[in-house]
């Protein structure tokens, strides 16, 4: 029986959550109908899948099941980078940030005075904005060379970064730091978190199943009471984020170029982190109108997992998220569509890496019939007994690892292989043995006894991601994103039935040269790469320690690094004796990054 127990909230906050459960129920209107779907994932489970839509046009889907007492919930929005344009690229992921800052009432000790800070923070910045103008204009003059080194700001600038600063610094008096995050681990919440890809932004967390009331109210109050409190120190950490995640690895910048070569018109062309002048720039008014394109309940889809009664449910979601008001205009549809490619694309850098190719291949979108086909080709590559371990790595084969991708997002498609080249063997024999593989596919298709055992593998997979509360709403909330909830189910049903004869006409199709971009990375000379300690080391981890040395050597962050320690450590314990060697060099070499960057601030 499940217990209900007082919520940990701060005594402001009591009066303006919960009444009574009974009156609550009793007071709410009955639920819409729900299409309760019994779907391949429920037969395995147990589980339905019940879809609702509100008033406001917000879709809520529930699963009860009662394995746990807990609940795993979340809301997808149906945006990412793809609904970005030049300009505002990176404002999808900012959100990300901006929606764990709380509302009038969370986050904040003086809700007025809060207001009052922000306005007159836009007041600053719209004379910072006329400051950043001339300073663009003379970089393109030439008068400058780099807009965003101090000593090139103007004295104006300067000034009033002093006056916006002390603002900020007043706003933080003011917060109640991480409170958002804080409710929800007082009421027993873990696995708070969220994240932006190119087509969605998912918000999630899990609970206590008699904090189901809770989970609702703190939910539509961020959606409906949102504050951009911090909006440009949280920019600033974003932009901060970027250089760390992506412009200090090893093949960051590359990965990222590389990324925008492949893409001729598709805003897939940009990394969702977005381009590091437009990430800097974004104000706060465009972000306002952002949130009101795409984060009206029209564009979300809330899911709900675990030990609850579905009535009830309803009926929370009704006077909580029912009551966030619709968006007066409808999200603006993505319609740059990806023309057919024409040509070959190849790419080439050195990098602190192990010498890799990367081929892709342009494919479809989530929703189209050849999905099914593509997912049977990848796990027919990947794997332990997959062709690409087979064939390219275990024996005399040219790679220490290699692995395929099946990319298909909202709108269009992408299918990977990736493959590290061994000490002795050029990218370009990688390059070659990839082709082959597909070949034979085309050619041969696929025997009888291998496609069953990959479908096997496959269905295997699939199971026991069914036995997670928190991975079945992350499954149904990422393909509602993709085109609707469904779709999880199909494809997985649809791998199935594929033949030998579709994945040969799926590989005769998609994988032309003309239809492929090629990235080759090869070692850059005196780099990390080639320290002569690892020389000795077995080669099946040889390539793992040469990115870890590349990253710790462009780390600027200690606490970072110490991670990286203790992820060591716990894989130290668990390894064999043939890695046991490359772990210690890693170790050792992180421990000396973290004193010489603590020497470097003395």
């Amino acid at each position: 029986m499940t217990h209900r127990v007082p919520i940990s909230l701060p005594a402001r906050l009591i009066r303006l959550v919960l009444l009574p459960a009974a009156l609550t129920l009793a007071l709410m209107p009955r639920p819409a109908a729900a299409a309760v779907a019994r779907t391949p994932a429920a037969i395995a489970t147990g589980a339905t899948v019940q879809e609702h839509v509100l008033g406001n046009g917000m879709k809520v889907l529930l699963v009860p099941r009662h394995l746990s007492p807990t609940i795993s919930g979340g809301w997808v929005a149906h945006v990412g980078s793809a609904n970005e344009r030049p300009g505002i690229t990176g404002i999808a992921h900012l959100f990300e940030h901006m929606m764990f800052k709380g509302s009038h009432v969370i986050g904040t000790r003086d809700d007025a005075l809060d207001a009052k800070l922000i306005d007159q923070q836009e007041a600053v910045m719209d004379e910072m904005r006329g400051e950043l103008s001339k300073l663009r204009a003379a970089q393109r003059r030439g008068d400058i060379d780099d807009m965003t080194k101090p000593e090139n700001k103007t004295p104006r600038m300067k000034q009033l970064e002093v006056v916006f600063d002390s603002l900020v610094a007043l706003q933080r008096k003011n917060m109640v730091k991480n409170e958002f995050d804080l409710v929800l681990q007082k009421n027993g919440g873990s696995r708070i978190n969220a994240f932006t890809n190119e087509d969605m932004t998912y918000y999630f967390e899990t609970l206590p199943a008699n904090k189901l009331e809770l989970w609702f109210w703190l939910e539509s109050d961020r959606l409906k009471n949102r504050v951009f409190r911090e909006f440009y120190s949280e920019r600033d950490v974003v932009y901060e984020e970027r250089r760390r995640s992506l412009e200090s690895t090893p093949t960051g910048k590359y990965e990222e170029s590389f990324n925008s070569t492949f893409w001729d018109a598709s805003p897939y062309s940009w990394e969702t982190i977005g381009w590091p002048s437009d990430v800097a720039n974004i104000s706060k008014a465009q972000a306002d109108d952002f949130y009101s394109l795409f984060y009206a309940p029209q564009n979300l889809t809330a899911v709900l997992v675990g030990d609850f009664d579905p009535a009830q449910a309803m009926a929370y979601a009704e006077k909580y998220l029912g009551s966030i008001p619709r968006g007066s205009r409808a999200a603006p549809e993505m319609i740059t569509t990806e023309p057919p490619q024409v040509l070959e694309k190849r790419v080439y850098g050195e990098a602190e890496t192990n010498p890799t190719v990367e081929i892709q291949w342009h494919t479809v979108a989530q929703v189209h019939k050849d999905v099914p086909a593509l997912t049977v080709l990848e796990a027919l590559l990947n794997g332990p007994t997959g062709r690409l371990q087979k064939h390219l790595v275990l024996g005399n084969g040219a790679a220490t690892s290699a692995r395929a991708n099946q990319d298909s997002r909202k709108y269009e498609g992408a299918f990977s292989i990736e493959a590290a080249a061994k000490d002795g063997h050029p990218p370009d024999e990688l390059e070659r043995a990839i082709y082959a593989e597909l070949d034979s596919v085309a050619r041969n298709g696929v025997p009888a006894e291998e496609l069953s055992a990959v479908k096997n593998r496959y269905l295997t997979g699939t199971y026991r991601q069914l036995d997670s509360d928190f991975a079945l709403m992350i499954r149904y909330g990422m393909a509602d994103a993709r085109g609707e909830w469904r779709d999880a189910d199909r494809i997985d049903a649809a791998v199935q039935q594929v033949t030998s004869a579709d994945v040969q006409a799926m590989v005769k199709r998609y994988f032309t040269r003309e239809n492929r971009a090629v990235a080759t990375w090869t070692r850059k000379a005196g780099s990390e790469s080639d320290d002569p300690a690892l020389a000795g080391l077995p080669e099946q981890s040889k390539g793992m320690v040469k990115n870890m040395l590349s990253r710790i050597k462009s780390s600027q962050d200690p606490a970072q690094l110490q991670h990286m320690l203790d992820r060591m450590d716990q894989m130290g314990a668990q390894a064999g004796p043939e890695m046991k060697a490359g772990l210690d060099l890693v170790r050792t070499r992180i421990q000396a990054r973290i004193a010489e960057l603590g020497a470097a601030k003395k």
